[in-house]
């Protein structure tokens, strides 16, 4: 077996228990022909640096006014805005996520409920309907089962197989395996390094 849960462990060293992860991982990975040292390496790497090696699976928006106007300054441009929001995740998700990936306007408070969930943090009513779709759920269903841990990793395997990520993982491309995930290449030079570092453990 290429993947292991004392290998998963030496892999993901921020994760102080990666039992449950490890049952969710080799439920999932299969399903999704995340199969290959390559592959996998890749999906633990990248998944990893988005997820603090799989210890954050919820966005978390309980930014303060100087966060607002540094991380989202198209939706804060001024302080006196910032500071409307500040500390109000729910607010802010429903403001910065507002009429865009299907969400509805912010008083409809779609963007709370469609905001990021899972090891690459699936956003958006679009999103979650498509991934409700591929698994037979409802899209009320599929909200639930992103916050546990086995949703938590489905939605992300979901992704990488509709944006072929595991095309790049097969051509050891860690740069093209970067923007497919992340839109572009930050964090690349820790991304790089916990790839070699997790195809070296499973091989």
């Amino acid at each position: 077996m290429i993947l292991t849960q004392d290998k998963l462990a030496k892999i993901l060293t921020r994760n102080k228990s990666v039992g449950p992860l490890f049952e969710a991982l080799s439920k999932m990975l299969q399903k999704y022909e995340i199969n290959t040292v390559n592959r996998i390496a890749g999906f633990l790497s990248q998944c990893g640096h988005e997820s603090a090696d799989f210890t954050v699976l919820k966005e978390n928006l309980n930014y303060g006014a100087k966060g607002l106007r540094a991380t989202f300054p198209k939706y804060f441009a001024t302080d006196a805005v910032a500071a409307q929001y500040e500390r109000q995740p729910e607010k802010i998700a429903n403001h910065i996520y507002a009429n865009r990936m299907g969400n509805g306007a912010e008083a409809t408070g779609d963007g709370y409920k469609y905001r990021g969930r899972g090891a690459i943090q699936l956003t958006g009513h679009d999103n979650y309907a498509a991934f409700a779709k591929s698994i037979n759920k409802t899209l009320d269903e599929t909200v639930t089962y992103c916050e546990t841990m086995d949703g938590a990793i489905e939605s992300a395997c979901w992704f990488w197989k509709k944006n072929n990520v595991n095309a790049t993982c097969d051509a050891n491309d860690i740069v093209a395996m970067t923007k497919k995930i992340n839109g572009g290449t930050i964090g690349l030079d820790e991304r790089k390094s916990h790839y070699e570092k997790a195809k070296g453990i499973l091989t």
